[in-house]
């Protein structure tokens, strides 16, 4: 960035955190001042946030970052064995890759009910990722600010996580609800886990809850289902393969 550009950015970051932040100390706007020129970081694009008078990098603050210095790709691959969807917790890897020849940086990140944000409860797969992601673009890019994300209590809501959208049947009833997570994730859990056919374990749960269609099904019956089919995954999988055949037939004549 251009020494220009950059002393632009600082004048507009020292003015707008007057507005935002009144009581800020001196301490603070220096440092302030030194993250905008070594980061680059935009207060007015919520690239940075001040909590407890303390600076954080935003999710965004570090795509930022890696895209100006060309990214090569960042991985992540949920940590199954780590996980329990019943109890809505989820662990991440994220590999970052710095260059073509990078050997990647790597960054967990976990979320459950109990280190999330109420604003997040249900989507704490989704906060896990990005957890994930966020640590291992701190470490490729030597950024020891703490990312707000990573911070339980203020993890910002996301569009997915509103009870209207977190799920197509949330409005019977499977979507989160008190904390736990989303329905569809367990189920997706557990089809991953133990390479189920998707389309044969809807044709399952649809028949199981008693309805035409498992969006139709309450929350109850799929969470009975969806304790029925981990139990018969985990003892007897063959006999569950030979169960979820019996439906192949009636879902390949599905228009």
């Amino acid at each position: 960035m251009p020494n220009s550009t950059k002393s632009k950015l600082v004048r507009q970051n020292l003015r707008l955190v007057k507005q935002l932040y009144p009581t800020l100390s001196e301490r603070n706007l220096r440092v302030l001042r030194e993250l905008t020129g070594s980061f680059h970081l935009s207060l007015s694009h919520g690239e940075i946030l001040s909590i407890d008078e303390k600076w954080h990098i935003t999710h965004a603050g570090l795509l930022r970052i890696a895209l100006r210095r060309r990214c090569r790709g960042i991985r992540t691959v949920l940590q199954e064995r780590q996980c329990d969807p019943l109890a809505g917790r989820w662990v991440f890897k994220a590999t970052v890759y710095k260059g073509s020849d990078s050997k990647g940086f790597v960054g967990y990140g976990d979320a459950d009910p109990s280190n999330v944000s109420p604003l997040v409860r249900g989507a704490e797969m989704r906060v896990a990722e990005t957890r994930a992601v966020n640590r291992a673009l701190r470490k490729a890019y030597g950024i020891g600010l703490c990312s707000v994300e990573e911070l339980g209590s203020f993890s910002p809501p996301t569009p997915a996580s509103h009870p209207k959208q977190a799920s197509p049947v949330s409005g019977n009833g499977n979507g989160s609800s008190h904390g736990q997570p989303r329905l569809r994730d367990q189920l997706c859990l557990l089809i991953r886990q133990f390479n189920l056919d998707p389309t044969l374990v809807k044709a399952y749960a649809a028949d199981f809850c008693g309805t035409e269609a498992l969006k139709e099904a309450s929350r109850d019956l799929v969470e009975s289902f969806i304790s029925h089919l981990a139990a018969s995954a985990k003892n007897d999988r063959d006999a569950l393969i030979c169960k979820l055949n019996s439906y192949a037939q009636s879902a390949e004549v599905q228009p």
